[in-house]
């Protein structure tokens, strides 16, 4: 009788063991599973580290996403959203950039530290600096593969590509520089002196314009896209960050962070005619326009949120909590839907443009910074 209780006894005690030890799997494993949130497509929460077992996807747009501190990009499916790769890159992945066929994807990548607003220079200073580590890498997504790191100047950030496809046109905030890159051979064209802290940059419509921003002088320097001479400075908002052309090349807007405003330029006559007020909780950053020029989509970075102006009347329509220091922006090709990139979460948050709901949110690399979307070049096997 008394083996019998101790029998039962253990037996009792070994299946709340294995219920425990269950239960606490349960609760470490990762979260493959996908859910659908009303009127929008499936939320992908696949990790990164589980990317090699999804498969291509067939048709759709790829979602393209430069993870600052680990070093990677997240490929995304716009079917799915789920991530369907991840790929090392390099050091401090920023900028990113789809080729016009959707081949190819260029990220900028930097040796310098990562030095917030918040640090001090002195140390800043302290950190390491490996200068060799700068360049544009260039990623095959026909192999899904990194190819080669092309040069890009000092500290290169963000960067766009020639219309033909050819040339890159690179901001080096370190230096005060924009570097023009030749891409089938990997040579420095030129460089160019700007003023400081170069940053976004962006080729207008007929490729004959380059806008390159510059925070620290709160002006937007405009080069000649052949030449790579200075054609004018327009003075704008406090901190730009970002600048993006109308669909016609007429007008262009710039994002100033610390002024909360976005800046309305005539490109004929390189004057800023209006500024769009964001309201003090909005710190604008990236950018992304419909094709129709009716509404500008607007990251506010720290303010956590996305805005929608029409452009008619300069007006904010809508608006909608995203994430964290929501940073890269980009549109899907039939511009349904918005991603953005939030940083301090690692995740990208994705926005239907009619509704402004969120209808996703897909965890990828170390602080996301960069977005581009482009067609997807690769279909399944």
């Amino acid at each position: 009788m008394c083996h019998a209780d101790l029998n039962l006894k253990t037996a009792s005690c070994l299946r709340l063991f294995l219920t425990i030890v269950f239960l606490s799997g349960c609760d470490s494993a990762p979260d493959t599973s996908t859910e659908t949130l009303p009127d929008g497509p499936k939320t992908g929460q696949t990790s990164a580290l589980m990317s090699d077992e999804v498969p291509w996807p067939t048709g759709g747009n790829l979602v393209y996403v430069s993870n600052e501190d680990s070093g990677d990009i997240s490929i995304i499916s716009t079917i799915s959203n789920q991530v369907i790769s991840t790929l090392n890159v390099g050091r401090r992945p920023r900028g990113i950039r789809v080729g016009p066929a959707g081949e190819k994807v260029f990220v900028a990548l930097s040796g310098s530290p990562k030095c917030p607003p918040s640090m001090s220079d002195k140390d800043c200073e302290k950190k390491v600096t490996d200068k060799t580590k700068d360049g544009i890498a260039v990623v095959d997504i026909l192999t899904a593969k990194l190819e080669r790191v092309l040069p890009g100047g000092s500290d290169p950030e963000q960067f766009d590509l020639s219309v033909d496809g050819r040339r890159l046109f690179v901001s080096n905030e370190d230096s005060n520089q924009v570097t023009i890159v030749d891409i089938e051979t990997g040579t420095v064209l030129k460089t160019i002196p700007v003023a400081r802290e170069p940053e976004g940059v962006r080729v207008s419509p007929d490729g004959t314009l380059v806008y390159v921003t510059s925070e620290t002088d709160h002006e937007v320097t405009v080069l000649d896209a052949n030449s790579g001479e200075i054609i004018a400075t327009i003075g704008v908002g406090l901190r730009p960050r970002d600048a993006i052309f109308s669909a016609d090349g007429s007008r262009a807007f710039v994002s100033a962070e610390v002024a909360h405003t976005i800046s309305v330029i005539d490109v004929g006559a390189n004057e800023v005619i209006a500024t769009i007020e964001l309201g003090d909780s909005a710190k604008p950053v990236g950018m992304a326009a419909t094709s129709d020029g009716k509404i500008l989509f607007v990251a506010n970075g720290r303010g956590k949120t996305v805005s929608a102006i029409a452009l008619d009347t300069f007006e904010i329509i809508a608006s909608v909590e995203v994430g964290p220091r929501s940073w890269g922006i980009g549109l899907t090709e039939d511009e349904r839907f918005l991603y953005t990139a939030n940083g301090p979460s690692d995740d990208v948050t994705v926005v239907n443009t009619e509704s402004m709901e969120v209808v996703a949110k897909i965890r990828v690399g170390e602080s996301p910074w960069g977005v581009a979307i482009g067609p997807n070049a690769r279909q399944s096997p």
